[in-house]
């Protein structure tokens, strides 16, 4: 078991998590545009709650996405961070592995389908199997409009469906019956934890240069005001 500290921005949530070999927290908190603000002095402070420094970690993980693309930069900025200030690697994590994770824990669950609201009418939309201890994506994240998504439940059905997409396009979902629905996660922290040390007993990480989003939705330039966030947050990093 690795020392590992973990946290997602990719929704209006932010989730952050530390673990330890025999111990672990995780804390659920406001998320959007306070996350660019919150992210870093809650790590450090959860850090020192834990009587641990950036030097004691094994690695970094963040959460890649798909997401929004504010949360996603800061948490990929702060990544990049605080791994190069500390010399370790980084764990992109699967944001929407996270809702998987989540939804196995609430509805006992092997196999999830995750669809969360990207707003604009199109969903963030992935498959997951859970196998020998660890999930399997049986289809990347994709980008899909509303149709599609209900094309695909009609030609692929599943047994439980778990995010945000649920409550906030109801019976526009093409969803049967006896399809179980997970709409809010329980503790997207708490999942984050599980699904970081998995990745880490599988042997995931990469060099820091490679912390990079994961984008679905096209978008050619960031602004001015978003390349100087993103400077101001690796520096808030390494300071």
């Amino acid at each position: 078991m690795g020392t590992l500290l973990a946290f997602d921005t990719s929704t209006d949530a932010m989730a952050i998590a530390l673990v330890a070999p025999g111990r672990q927290a995780a804390h659920d908190g406001a998320g959007g545009a306070q996350a660019s603000a919150a992210l870093i002095p809650e790590l450090m402070a959860l850090l020192a709650a834990h009587g641990l420094a950036l030097a004691d970690l094994d690695a970094i993980a963040f959460g890649c996405g798909p997401g929004a693309f504010t949360g996603l930069r800061t948490a990929c900025s702060v990544a990049q961070g605080l791994a190069y200030g500390a010399a370790r690697p980084v764990i992109p994590v699967d944001s929407l592995m996270l809702v998987a994770d989540d939804a196995r824990v609430q509805a006992d669950a092997a196999e999830v389908c995750v669809a969360m609201d990207a707003r604009m009418d199109e969903i963030y939309a992935g498959r997951y199997r859970w196998c020998d201890g660890h999930w399997a994506v049986t289809a990347a994240p994709a980008l899909l409009r509303i149709d599609a998504f209900n094309a695909l439940l009609q030609e692929q059905p599943v047994g439980v469906i778990a995010g945000s997409a649920l409550d906030a396009f109801g019976d526009r979902l093409a969803i049967a019956p006896s399809v179980r629905r997970v709409p809010q996660a329980r503790s997207r922290a708490e999942a984050l934890a599980r699904v970081a040390a998995q990745l880490w007993s599988q042997g995931v990480r990469v060099d820091a240069a490679h912390a990079l989003p994961v984008y679905l939705r096209d978008k050619v330039a960031q602004t001015t005001a978003e390349r100087e966030h993103d400077k101001a947050m690796k520096a808030k990093a390494l300071a």
